[in-house]
């Protein structure tokens, strides 16, 4: 089986639909939501995708979407889901590794992201990918569930710059 894993476009917007209904039983993003991640956000999103990029119709395996904000050096992992189907096979440290490779080159010293505390697989995966926890959030997600902010340098802690000026 080819995969080929690519930037996302307005094309996908279907797709990348579909998957989160699959993925996700709550906190699912709305198909205006995703609109706005791929067409104006500051924000890059990439898709897993089974066979060639042209094919029709698409098998979307997988996506992550990170966010950017002007001035900081600080990238956010808003968003990443493997399908169901697809976990277990290393598509999910691909993609990871590859949107940090993204945030690197977009000049980010540090890459974070928010999980739910009941998601032991997605827990497993960023702990072995470096993540570390930095703080609870309770109550955060729309069924109550508790998560954890957690971030991984993108740099050498020497080459990082100052969190605080002073």
């Amino acid at each position: 089986m080819t995969v080929t894993l690519r930037q996302a476009s307005g094309h996908d917007l279907d797709a990348l639909y579909r998957l989160e209904q699959v993925a996700f039983s709550g906190d699912r993003f709305s198909r205006r939501q995703l609109w706005h991640l791929l067409n104006r956000a500051h924000a890059l999103t990439l898709v897993v995708q089974r066979g060639e990029p042209d094919e029709r119709p698409l098998a979307l395996l997988g996506y992550g979407t990170l966010l950017f904000r002007r001035g900081s050096r600080r990238a956010r992992l808003y968003s990443f889901c493997v399908h169901p189907g697809s976990r277990g096979g290393g598509l999910g440290r691909r993609l990871l590794e590859t949107l940090e490779d993204e945030a690197r080159a977009r000049e980010a010293e540090v890459l974070g992201l928010e999980v739910r505390a009941d998601n032991d697989v997605a827990m497993g995966l960023y702990r072995r990918m470096g993540f570390r926890p930095e703080c609870w959030l309770g109550d955060y997600y729309e069924d109550g569930c508790g998560g954890w902010q957690m971030a991984k340098p993108l740099v050498a802690l020497e080459e990082a710059a100052p969190r605080c000026e002073g």
